[in-house]
């Protein structure tokens, strides 16, 4: 299992060991022990499925506010998604940077979403599954969001006429989220 590091902080590309032959693959999703090698100790309680059926599926930018904020682990099972993380930490140097990151069932990779990120993805093949896990359970009075076509992020998403959640049209901007990291 190896891990490569992005330009923000904490935020890191999981790539597994995958054994392949004629039969198909096996690989480790997540070893406890492998992760604590890496230097990533979070203990995660709970995994999560999604199935996005269209291509252009968005959902995002979630997060929840302390003390419920969640790490999450994110990787496809089937499908392929771009996969986006944004650093809504106050006083980090590159607070409102975004990464955007391809996720699919061919390369196996994961994404490791730290607390203080918001976090959101977009399908790019139809009938797309999606597990992660996360390290807090989900609470619907912790639970916010940021608008997926905020300016000031900027973000390029692989769509212009995304499937959204009505939840996911109404979210405000960064500059009017609330945010408590």
């Amino acid at each position: 299992m190896y891990i490569i590091t992005t330009k923000l902080e904490g935020l890191y590309i999981i790539e597994p060991d995958v054994h392949g032959d004629n039969r198909g693959f096996f690989m480790e999703s997540y070893s406890r022990e492998k992760f604590f090698e890496l230097g990533i100790r979070q203990e995660f309680i709970q995994d999560n499925h999604s199935l996005s059926v269209e291509t252009g599926v968005l959902r995002g930018l979630h997060y929840q506010l302390n003390p419920k904020a969640q790490t999450k682990l994110v990787r496809v099972a089937s499908g392929a998604i771009y996969d986006v993380a944004v650093d809504i930490r106050k006083d980090s140097p590159t607070f409102g940077e975004w990464l955007g990151v391809i996720l699919s069932e061919a390369n196996k990779r994961q994404l490791l979403v730290p607390k203080g990120f918001a976090h959101g993805f977009c399908t790019i093949v139809p009938n797309t599954q999606v597990l992660y896990k996360v390290d807090e359970y989900y609470s619907p009075e912790h639970d916010r969001g940021i608008l997926w076509s905020d300016p000031d992020l900027n973000i390029d998403w692989p769509t212009s006429k995304p499937i959204l959640s009505d939840k996911d049209q109404k979210h405000p901007l960064l500059k009017e989220a609330e945010i408590n990291f």
